[in-house]
């Protein structure tokens, strides 16, 4: 019984990083990049919108700019729809997903990779399992642990 209490705890531990929520710019039609500010970060949907998508758009008056939360599916679909649209030239349209917080903003100078990201989430995992898990096994007989 208590094997079955502690793998489900330990379960539940490396699951806890599988449902984080992720934060985008959300803005309709702005030009110049200018919505890459604070009062535009949205909070996606947890478990729904997973990625951030942008698109630019160039029109006569210039570069427009939409960014929003997206699923996964829909972001690479649009994305690889328009890409034979992608020119750069007048009426171009460039959609690009990415699914790291706030991806849909301006370039950062040095991003971290996202295996670093997890990396560091499998750490917390580890030391959340080190720290209450392990110790109280530690007092327990070994015949206890293994039934």
């Amino acid at each position: 019984m208590r094997l079955l209490v502690l793998a489900t705890l330990f379960g539940v531990l490396l699951d806890a990083g599988g449902s984080l929520q992720i934060q985008c710019y959300q803005c309709e039609e702005m030009k110049h990049n200018d919505c890459s500010t604070p009062e535009y970060i949205v909070n996606c949907t947890v478990n729904v919108q997973d990625m951030c998508q942008k698109e630019v758009l160039v029109k006569p008056d210039g570069i427009h700019y939409r960014k929003s939360c997206a699923s996964s599916g829909a972001c690479l679909i649009a994305s690889s729809g328009y890409q034979q649209f992608c020119t750069g030239r007048l009426n171009s349209v460039c959609i690009s997903c990415c699914n790291t917080p706030l991806c849909n903003g301006p370039k950062r100078k040095r991003p971290v990779p996202s295996a670093a990201v997890s990396c560091m989430q499998m750490n917390r995992q580890l030391l959340l399992l080190l720290t209450f898990v392990l110790p109280p096994l530690m007092f327990l007989p070994l015949t206890q642990i293994l039934l």
